[in-house]
């Protein structure tokens, strides 16, 4: 019996929210006051490439990551790129916009057994100070990020020529997963 008077309310809620959306005349997005709220329409997005991110676009909406004070990013991972095993200093707020992504934890690199999906609409938390890596795997669609956060919001990669030496966040990760330090 509860489901059914759930059910019933969720239909009646649906119908009314679908008659208001359709009732009457709308006024277009030019009767507001740009003083008052600032649009960016998709076709607005000018993607440009995310330094140090093979295969990923990004685009700033808020603010700016590099400095201090809050920002919000989009990155566009496209199918097959994945960013290597890093960290962030600072907590970093995901949300999920369209495609999936793939996300793991640690320093082992291997996007292709270790990532798990996370479905478009999922929120998720970025831990500072904890390695991970994520993108779009090989043969899925692209996945659409959109990143919260206080910067600077730079990325301390865990491998390559800029990886991290000595103690910190990649060294205890690679020790976790059996790897050797990198010198």
């Amino acid at each position: 019996m509860k489901r059914t008077i759930i059910l019933a309310l969720a239909l009646a809620a649906a119908g009314g929210i679908g008659y208001a959306a359709g009732a009457g005349d709308v006024p277009p997005l030019s009767s507001l006051n740009p003083n008052a709220i600032k649009l960016v329409l998709p076709k607005d997005i000018k993607w440009k490439p995310a330094a140090g991110l093979t295969g990923t676009d990004t685009y700033t909406l808020v603010g700016d990551a590099g400095k201090p004070g809050f920002y919000i990013v989009l990155n566009r991972f496209h199918p097959g790129n994945f960013s290597h095993p890093h960290y962030h200093v600072n907590d970093r707020y995901v949300m999920v916009l369209s495609g999936t992504w793939w996300a793991a934890t640690g320093a082992k690199d291997d996007p292709e057994h270790l990532t798990v999906p996370i479905k478009a609409g999922t929120f998720a938390i970025h831990k500072g100070k904890e390695v991970h890596f994520d993108g779009a795997r090989a043969g899925s669609d692209e996945a659409v990020v959109m990143i919260f956060g206080e910067g600077p919001g730079s990325r301390h990669e865990c491998e390559g020529p800029t990886a991290e030496r000595g103690p910190g966040p990649c060294a205890d990760a690679r020790k976790a997963a059996g790897l050797p330090a990198v010198n």
